[in-house]
């Protein structure tokens, strides 16, 4: 078999994950643009960081351009909707055709009294919280966290949420309740069967499944990458997935293949037979990627573990959560796509009062130089990222080098 360019390798992962058409090129957003771009990718994650639109939001810009987030919103909350927020990944946007792969792992909260729902509930020594919080969810409709007393409870972190928050969790985990809408990014709760449209398989399909499904359907969505990596993108563990890969190996649904890596090594690699021609095709130079675009950090081409380093040589990091002295990069540093390469990244701030969006650093990748065609693609991208946050000025604080922070103004 041939070893695979890591160009190629590049190209398909990119592809797979919709991150390859040329900046501009596409026609209008619709609502079936939008729900095409999530099935392609299987989920995208929820985050609450908001230094600019949240990632959801972010995740479909990087791929569709400007568009209407409240369409995107309607197709997960709206009266026809065909997305929901559930776990795969993480926290996730999903679509409703997947929604009966959530069901074992409900059931298996159920049937596990030590599930860790029922030990923090059991630490608020008030059993009767949850069938409380079921009842009124049932005669007044939809409820916020905000709708219950707080019983003297102060707020806090995640682990002191008041009772409620625990009750309403703990039946969401179970599948009694969906996420019926947001309110000022808090979670309104609902019956699921107020929520899921009838249309909706709920035959529930067994672990091994489920659990197949999954790794198939990463495979699908990340390109290539090494064994793990199928799983990785549902956060599975590897000794679960392994034995799936190696079966789908063995039947031929997955393939393997060598590829070259960013560092000139060669490593022995899968790739779904789906997406072989695409591969083929950009071995071939036939299938390009042509997008300069902005990634969240919490963007799906991130999910398989360390395939940033191996098909690219960039090592992406989220820092938020770093003290400040720490930070090599920043607080919520964007990378850069041009075409093929991770070129750089920056770290963002919008003023929305002001309009104003803040580059507190730009930074290119070392031996990345800012030559024209590259400054004039990141310019173009940038004037439509922050059309997305109708931001009016751009301000750049720093640079790396700095040429690329004041060709970059010039540019825009």
């Amino acid at each position: 078999m041939p070893t695979y360019p890591a160009h190629a390798l590049r190209t398909l992962a990119l592809v797979t994950q919709g991150l390859h058409t040329p900046h501009g090129s596409q026609t209008a957003t619709t609502a079936e643009r939008i729900l095409a771009t999530v099935n392609q990718i299987g989920c995208v994650q929820i985050d609450t960081l908001q230094m600019v639109a949240r990632s959801q939001y972010l995740v479909l810009w990087s791929r569709l351009g400007t568009y209407d987030p409240l369409a995107f919103d309607r197709l997960i909350y709206g009266p026809d909707r065909r997305l929901f927020e559930g776990w795969q990944h993480a926290a996730c946007i999903i679509p409703l055709d997947e929604y009966r792969y959530q069901m074992p792992h409900q059931r298996s909260l159920r049937e596990d009294p030590g599930n860790w729902y029922s030990r923090w509930l059991n630490q608020l020594q008030n059993p009767e919280v949850v069938a409380m919080v079921h009842e009124r969810v049932l005669h007044e409709g939809a409820r916020k966290v905000s709708d219950f007393a707080s019983d003297g409870h102060s707020p806090g972190a995640w682990w002191n949420w008041r009772p409620a928050k625990v009750a309403l969790e703990y039946l969401y985990a179970f599948g009694d309740l969906m996420i019926a809408g947001r309110v000022n990014f808090q979670r309104v709760y609902d019956l699921t069967e107020r929520i899921l449209p009838a249309w909706v398989d709920t035959s529930e399909p067994g672990g091994e499944e489920r659990d197949r499904f999954w790794v198939e359907r990463g495979a699908r969505a990340l390109g290539v990458g090494t064994p793990r990596h199928p799983g990785d993108y549902t956060w599975m563990k590897v000794g679960t997935s392994k034995p799936i890969v190696e079966a789908l190996l063995k039947e031929g649904v997955l393939l393997p293949i060598t590829g070259k890596l960013e560092n000139g090594d060669t490593a022995e690699l899968v790739v779904h037979r789906a997406n072989l021609p695409l591969l083929e095709a950009a071995a071939d130079g036939a299938l390009k990627a042509e997008r300069t675009t902005f990634l969240s950090p919490f963007d799906s081409l991130w999910w398989a573990n360390r395939r940033d380093e191996l098909l690219w040589g960039f090592h992406q990091s989220l820092e938020a959560y770093l003290p400040a002295p720490k930070r090599t990069y920043g607080y919520f540093c964007l990378p850069i796509l041009h075409r093929d390469r991770l070129v750089g990244r920056f770290d963002p701030k919008l003023e929305r009062k002001t309009g104003t969006l803040r580059l507190k650093a730009a930074n290119l990748e070392p031996g990345v130089k800012p030559g024209d065609a590259l400054v004039h693609d990141v310019a173009a991208a940038m004037r439509d990222f922050m059309a997305f946050h109708q931001a009016g000025e751009l301000v750049i604080e720093r640079s790396q080098p700095a040429a690329f922070g004041r060709k970059l103004l010039k540019a825009i």
